[in-house]
């Protein structure tokens, strides 16, 4: 049996994993053998082996054979990533589209780019939170793709974010901080676009537009994160002619905050649940599974007792949906599950708070 090439001798892996044979398969490596503990243990202890060595490594069972599989570490960006940019380039025109609506500018004309800061605020708000979770994914050395915007047709023009992880993460101190820095990163542009939004002149609906009873009128509610910083800074959120709204740049703001609270659920993959999995460990499963429920009942409150409209209380029961399959999914397994120091705990702890200043029981309602 040959030592193989670039990858941890042998003797390295012997303690953990007994080999009778190694394959190298282009540039991965297999090494055939028999775990000596449980998988967990052997992952652990080899884990740290094969980093060094530059790959990354997962043991997996074919044909009845156990096989550690070590694949180099690609870190960065190979080439052009187009399906970025594309996504990238359609999510402008789709918000561009949105903030012509919150501007009453014809989304079918030139006047379509005036709309620009409402886009500005909603592509920084969201991409600096997918940033932050890019950063320490790098700084932990986990390889993950540059942000994935999603354009939708909708009053906001977008559903988010998202940057796709690959391999395993090493402790739970990666997963907290990876999952911990989107939220708090997109809070601090989220508070900076919404100041800065609230000092800029309101909207005032053309005379066209208003007494026609065929008008749709979109509500918005305001989280008390919202509510705090146009109390901080002194400047209104409401105005007494029913035509005058807040700039739209104020509305980029509030969806970072919905966004914030979406992601800071406890469930599966979102942030939350990376932040409540490194907290509490597998026991976070037990407050996972009551999420689905919670929103479920939300959703039925604000329809059957406070009489909400069905598009601003079916809401919940859409994303209570979302949480039950993102609970069957399930969450990250670190490598290294040892717990986490009081410090981190202490910023999770604050993070869940923040997210929680986020929530407002109706945050959007359509009337008319």
């Amino acid at each position: 049996m040959s030592e193989p090439r670039t990858g941890p001798p042998i003797d390295d892996v012997e303690d953990a994993f007994s080999v009778y044979e190694v394959e190298t398969d282009g540039d991965a490596l297999r090494y055939y053998g028999t775990p000596r503990s449980s998988g967990r243990a052997v992952m652990q202890e080899l884990w740290p082996v094969f980093r060094e060595r530059g790959y990354e490594v997962r043991l997996t069972r074919e044909y009845g054979e156990w096989v550690l599989i070590a694949e180099p570490i690609e870190m960065g960006i190979d080439g052009i990533p187009w399906t970025n940019v594309v996504l990238f380039v359609l999510t402008v025109v789709s918000t561009l589209f949105a903030g012509s609506i919150w501007y009453h500018l014809d989304p079918f004309s030139p006047e379509i780019v005036h709309a620009w800061p409402f886009t500005a605020a909603i592509m920084g708000v969201l991409g600096i939170h997918e940033l932050g979770h890019y950063a320490l994914s790098r700084y932990h050395r986990v390889d993950a793709s540059l942000p994935y915007f999603i354009p939708i047709p909708s009053y906001i023009g977008t559903m988010g974010a998202v940057i796709k992880m690959k391999g395993q993460i090493p402790s739970r101190k990666a997963l907290f901080d990876i999952g911990v820095a989107g939220p708090l990163a997109g809070l601090v542009a989220t508070i900076v676009v919404t100041v800065i939004g609230l000092h800029l002149p309101p909207v005032t609906a053309p005379e066209s537009l208003i007494g026609d009873p065929d008008a749709v009128g979109i509500e918005l509610g305001y989280p008390p994160l919202l509510e705090g910083l146009a109390w901080l800074v002194d400047q209104p959120l409401r105005y007494e002619d029913p035509a005058t709204s807040v700039n739209p740049v104020v509305i980029g703001g509030w969806v970072g905050m919905f966004v914030t609270f979406l992601n800071m659920l406890p469930v599966g993959q979102l942030d939350g649940g990376h932040i409540l999995r490194a907290i509490l460990g597998e026991s976070h499963e037990r407050i996972a599974a009551f999420v689905p429920a919670v929103l479920f009942a939300l959703s039925a409150y604000l329809y059957y007792v406070r009489d909400v409209p069905g598009n601003a209380a079916f809401l919940w029961a859409f994303w209570g949906l979302l949480a039950l399959l993102f609970s069957f999914v399930g969450s990250a397994t670190p490598i290294d599950d040892r717990e986490l120091g009081t410090g981190r705990i202490a910023v999770g702890a604050l993070t869940i708070v923040l997210g929680l200043l986020c929530f407002t029981p109706v945050p959007i309602r359509i009337v008319g």
